[in-house]
């Protein structure tokens, strides 16, 4: 992978090294992101720290007093049920940081969507993606994350700065929405384990909340360090709901929960449970790896679904296009990839012919079309909606390939093929690839826009654009 920086170009993959038993410890180049200002506020709590020319990131967090993988055993512990890798395998770490916990969890098949907002802590989520570890620029405020309902299998919150008894408890309510039902919410901060007024007054609210949500506590410990953890589990039917005293919050309009969440504000309610369908124990997908190739059951909320045989139709032509034309074929160097975009991904069929590649995918689905991203949650795969008529959330030159699969001519109705490129532009990493299969009419005008940007093309069969962007700068 390579890098732009300050002082000229710097390879990424060679400074990366990834431990596979005990500790990690990835560096990076400094010139990458030179960000200093983390490196001095958490010097203390083993974030980041520079060692020479590189960054290192030790594993150590503001609540991982011995370390991120003492902190994952700690949960593992307690709560033996979460089956990293099996039964728990889509989660998001909200308020990340450097993305140490993200980053630790993938060695056991633990695909995490780690995310924050760009604030105090600098480039918190640029460390992030230039480590390799899903990531993307976020915040809970007014609007609901770009996520579909029930998506994620668990949620973490170290000590993430939210408050999430805010006005009402939204925080909290958006958390309900996207954390699939039997799912866990993790909570470790200082309300959970010490006992002053102000962290007891927040204990409280939460106590209030969540039993107002339904939400059971089924563990609260303090590890060695003296670090508390408390972990919540979403109800698996309505039954709590309809029972409750007060119908506060209440439950959603059901159409209302169907709206894709794009620019969409926080709701005040509780979506109800979808019911599994007949013959199905409960709505959880099928164990990892399996349930990557099982076809996610019919939605009960009128959601988009795909037929058993278009299913397996599609993950077979992935399978084949992939293995067969993409790894061989095109002369992409897969060795150098590591953060990979799928800007159409559809039922995330590329990024299941990919997942024994040393390689993450963010599969991206287009607001205006349809929307198949409750499929690639189901499949233990994980996205974003998104306007690719507008600038993605994330840092510069943070991607070592984008995929796009028929994507383009959806959009010179609404934008300017020059600005979407101007956008694929900021967000590659020099040396990066870009892979467009799509209609000849379509390749052809594409490929002057990308030459402009002094890419390098290549087209394939009349069937695929290959392009690797080079280290060309503007002229001062």
């Amino acid at each position: 992978m390579l890098g732009s920086t300050a002082g000229g170009i710097q390879d990424a993959c060679s400074v990366a090294s990834e431990q596979r038993h005990g500790e990690i410890d990835v560096s990076i180049w400094y010139n990458n992101v030179p960000h200093p200002k983390l490196i001095e506020y958490k010097k203390d709590q083993n974030w980041v720290r520079k060692s020479d020319d590189y960054l290192v990131f030790p594993g150590g967090g503001t609540q991982f007093k011995e370390g991120v993988t003492s902190y994952i055993q700690f949960i593992e512990k307690i709560l033996p049920s979460i089956e990293w890798g099996k039964h728990t395998r889509v989660v998001l770490d909200v308020g990340c940081g450097v993305a140490s916990f993200g980053g630790y969890l993938l060695d056991k098949s633990v695909l995490t969507m780690s995310f924050a907002p760009k604030d105090e802590h600098e480039a918190q989520i640029q460390f992030a993606l230039e480590r390799g570890i899903p990531a993307f620029l976020a915040v809970i405020g007014t609007q609901k994350l770009t996520f579909p309902n029930n998506a994620f299998d668990m949620i973490h919150c170290a000590r993430c700065r939210v408050h999430w008894d805010a006005d009402g408890g939204m925080p909290l309510l958006e958390l309900n929405r996207i954390l699939r039902p039997g799912g866990f919410f993790i909570w470790s901060a200082t309300p959970v384990y010490r006992s002053d007024s102000r962290d007891q007054n927040v204990w409280n609210a939460m106590v209030a909340l969540t039993e107002a949500f339904c939400w059971k506590v089924v563990a609260k410990e303090t590890d060695a360090a003296g670090i508390g953890v408390v972990v919540y589990q979403k109800p698996v039917s309505n039954s709590c709901y309809e029972g409750r005293k007060a119908d506060n919050p209440p439950l959603c309009i059901q159409n209302r929960s169907r709206e894709i969440s794009w620019y969409s504000p926080l709701d005040y309610c509780l979506p109800r449970i979808p019911v599994p369908q007949s013959g199905q124990e409960s709505s959880w997908p099928i164990s990892w790896p399996e349930r990557l190739a099982n076809r996610p059951p019919s939605p009960q909320d009128g959601s988009i679904s795909i037929s058993a045989k278009n299913f397996l139709n599609d993950t077979t032509q992935w399978d084949m296009l992939v293995s067969k034309i993409y790894l061989h074929h095109l002369g992409i160097d897969w060795l150098k990839v590591r953060n990979v975009m799928d800007m159409n991904a559809g039922f995330g069929g590329f990024a299941a012919a990919l997942i024994n590649q040393p390689l993450w995918v963010m599969n991206v689905v287009p607001i205006h079309g349809p929307d198949t991203l409750p499929i690639i949650f189901d499949r233990g795969l994980i996205g974003v909606y998104h306007d690719w008529c507008e600038a993605f959330n994330t840092y510069p030159r943070t991607y070592d390939l984008l995929h796009s699969s028929f994507l383009f001519g959806g959009l010179t109705q609404r934008c300017d093929l020059v600005e979407v490129a101007m956008e694929m532009d900021r967000i590659l990493r020099p040396g990066g690839w870009v892979l467009v299969q799509d209609t000849i009419e379509m390749i052809q005008k594409m490929q002057p826009i990308l030459i402009s940007l002094h890419w390098e093309t290549t087209l394939h069969n009349q069937k695929f654009l290959v392009c690797k962007k080079g280290l060309w700068r503007p002229a001062k």
